[in-house]
């Protein structure tokens, strides 16, 4: 005779499936949707706080396993999907953008470190993942984000209840607005504090953004007056502190870390660049930067290193052409890395949201 399968049963199985961010089961966190058990065929949905989750396919396995071991059970089908949490201001609706639920920072405590190509491939791993992402170029000095994406054109503006939007370009699925579409590419901005924190306030407030899961905001190196506008103006989920691995660099990181920290925003980790270069046909790793600036600085704040981004020329040829590495070269040692820096961020914005 065989065994009724209850979604009861199958229900306490699923307790036995752990999300490692949140530390709690997904029966607890009403991850299960849609259960229907019929002639011993059971089928759900887990829906997860973000499509970028770098355990989605480990816990998917652990759920089939869980359920397909009880009594009766002959066919298990679980589906994945994702409903990005948003981030929530301990103000009420301060600095929240209509229609945009996290809002991450991309900063560096110095230039050369490759920030801005961090920052795009971050957006586009985001995207490729499943999630509505956007970017927000914040470096009025430095423009580079549209030459990245291959973004060309400049962004129309539409009325909406009797107030002018610019509607933002899209790049590889990814919604963008620089000033590098707005003004001619040789034209060098020469603005101070006030004049770039309005410009700011327009990229983020009058900007018909839509429905966003993630708004990549690359922020200009340093600890200066676009990450003061930034934070003053808008509520940011957290932020990521790109470096490289020698001493100067996490030298001036430790201040961008401490200046996030004096405006309250968390800080969700940090990306060594530039980590080491394998020669073609070689598994050796030469690190051509020194070693462990990524590592110290987890070690003295507290913060996750999120991953080690290798030297490869490619990710220079993906950014000049317009074609990220993690879209041209998924498959590459350093498109790897970036997509599982992502997934991480993710998962980490899922955890402050909880919090």
């Amino acid at each position: 005779m065989t065994a009724n399968v209850t979604d009861a049963a199958v229900l306490e199985a699923l307790r036995s499936v752990k999300d490692p961010d949140l530390g709690r089961d997904i029966v607890a966190l009403d991850f299960v949707k849609d259960l229907r058990v019929c002639d011993g065929n059971v089928a759900f949905a887990i829906e997860l706080t973000t499509p970028a989750c770098p355990v989605k396919d480990q816990m998917k396995a652990q759920a089939e396993q869980a359920v397909a071991a009880l009594p009766g059970v002959r066919k298990v089908s679980v589906t994945m999907t994702a409903k990005v949490t948003a981030s929530r201001s301990l103000l009420g609706g301060k600095g929240l953008i209509p229609g945009v639920k996290n809002v991450l920072a991309v900063s560096s405590g110095k230039g050369g470190v490759g920030k801005s190509t961090v920052a795009v491939n971050l957006a586009c791993a985001l995207h490729r993942a499943g999630a509505r992402t956007g970017i927000l170029d914040a470096d009025v000095y430095g423009p580079n984000v549209p030459l990245m994406l291959g973004a060309r054109g400049q962004p129309e503006d539409v009325v909406v209840d009797g107030a002018r939007y610019l509607v933002p370009l899209t790049a590889h699925g990814l919604q963008v607005m620089s000033i590098g579409v707005l003004i001619p590419e040789d034209q060098p901005v020469i603005w101070r504090g006030p004049r770039l924190h309005s410009a700011i306030r327009t990229f983020l407030f009058e900007v018909q953004w839509g429905d966003l899961d993630y708004l990549v905001v690359d922020l200009p190196p340093g600890t200066g007056d676009a990450q003061l506008s930034l934070t003053q103006q808008a509520h940011v989920a957290g932020a990521v502190i790109v470096t490289t691995p020698q001493t100067v660099s996490v030298l001036d990181v430790r201040r961008a870390i401490r200046m996030f920290q004096d405006v309250q925003v968390p800080i969700l980790g940090v990306i060594e660049n530039m980590a080491y270069f394998t020669p073609p046909g070689s598994s050796e790793r030469i690190e051509i930067f020194g070693r462990g600036g990524g590592k110290r600085i987890e070690m003295e704040f507290d913060v996750p290193l999120l991953g080690q981004i290798p030297i490869d020329p490619a990710v220079r040829a993906g950014g000049d052409s317009g074609e990220p590495i993690v879209l041209s070269r998924p498959d590459s040692e350093a498109a790897r890395a970036l997509i599982a820096a992502a997934g991480r961020i993710a998962a980490r914005i899922s955890t402050v949201n909880a919090s």
